[in-house]
């Protein structure tokens, strides 16, 4: 088959070769993969910053696809060939709390991922895809859906009429405003673009903050608060960003640390954090289960991925590319062009 192979860190060392086409073993599912999203964490596989001890020779990256199934192992009873599937990033993490070593089990590093013809998915951590969305739509999910979904719901138990904060117009972002907005909360977003501001006001955002006009953006939140903070933060940043994220959010709110855009270490304030007794929880993505229950809550208020461009699969240095300069939503690359 056709697959994408890092040879060594660097995009320039991403190239596309040939590699043997998996068997299915018992209780697993070839699927040929219509199409990939791009996550941050697969630039920085690419880019060698993320667990690089980890990182095999000749890896097929990317974790995040939608295929069909056309070939089932010995044993499978959850799908048969012909249906519609998505990857899910942490393959054996099912239900309940992370176990100590789902790392090892991941799509795309340390497992191979989706950017080649096909792939192989164990029954137990594949999840129907959508009926309504295409393949290029569907791989959006995995990660930036289920993140946003699985902080909002699942750790933050948000209620209508509660406030979210979300940073940037990536993928989570977007998503976590779409989910909150259906879900009647209100949402405040920071970007350093006003056009994209204007752009994700579409989405059921209620107000922005551009970062780059005021940096003391958390003031900007407190005053469309009232004063008192937003009760979820999703924090995309990372880096020093997070002491802001602390005194945006409300006291006993919750941050949902999601990314490390803006780097993996901080000097964290410790006396508004006490004070304002918050709660800062890292998010790594989510069970299976959860990813279950979000694809209904989807298709029940026709939340659609908002993707900024899809490629060809030739196309996947110039996807990346794209990912790196900050796109409004998710970049694609379409594996299997018959599949639009």
């Amino acid at each position: 088959m056709k697959a994408w192979l890092l040879k060594d860190f660097g995009l320039n060392n991403l190239q596309l070769g040939e590699a043997p086409t998996p068997v299915p073993l018992p209780g697993e599912l070839l699927i040929k993969v219509g199409a990939v999203s791009l996550n941050f964490r697969d630039k920085a596989i690419v880019d060698g910053i993320y667990e690089p001890h980890l990182v095999p020779k000749n890896l097929i990256p990317v974790s995040d696809a939608a295929g069909t199934v056309v070939v089932v192992g010995a044993g499978v009873s959850r799908f048969q060939v012909g249906d519609r599937v998505n990857s899910h990033l942490y393959s054996r993490w099912l239900d309940g709390e992370p176990g100590p070593d789902e790392p090892a089990y991941c799509f795309g590093m340390p497992l191979p991922g989706g950017l080649a013809e096909f792939m192989i998915i164990h029954e137990d951590s594949a999840v129907r895809a959508p009926e309504g969305m295409s393949d290029a739509e569907a791989s959006t999910l995995p990660i930036a859906a289920l993140t946003a979904w699985y902080s909002l719901m699942d750790v933050g138990r948000l209620q209508p009429g509660q406030t979210v904060l979300v940073q940037g117009t990536g993928g989570v972002s977007i998503f976590a405003a779409q989910i909150a907005a259906a879900h009647g909360a209100c949402v405040i977003a920071t970007s350093s673009s006003d056009a994209n501001l204007e752009k994700v006001k579409a989405l059921g955002v209620s107000d922005g903050v551009n970062y780059s006009t005021h940096p003391d953006w958390h003031n900007e939140v407190l005053r469309l608060t009232n004063g008192k903070g937003v009760d979820i933060t999703i924090d995309i940043a990372g880096g020093e960003g997070l002491n802001q994220s602390v005194q945006a959010t409300k006291a006993a709110g919750v941050i949902a640390q999601v990314g490390f855009l803006s780097g993996q270490t901080t000097q964290l304030q410790l006396m508004p954090v006490i004070f304002r007794q918050t709660t800062i929880r890292g998010i790594a993505v989510a069970p299976r289960t959860s990813f279950d229950r979000m694809n209904p809550f989807l298709e029940q208020h026709g939340i659609k991925p908002v993707i900024d461009k899809v490629y060809a699969f030739e196309e996947a240095v110039q996807a990346f590319e794209h990912l790196a300069r900050g796109p409004f939503g998710k970049v694609v690359i379409q594996v299997d062009a018959r599949d639009k």
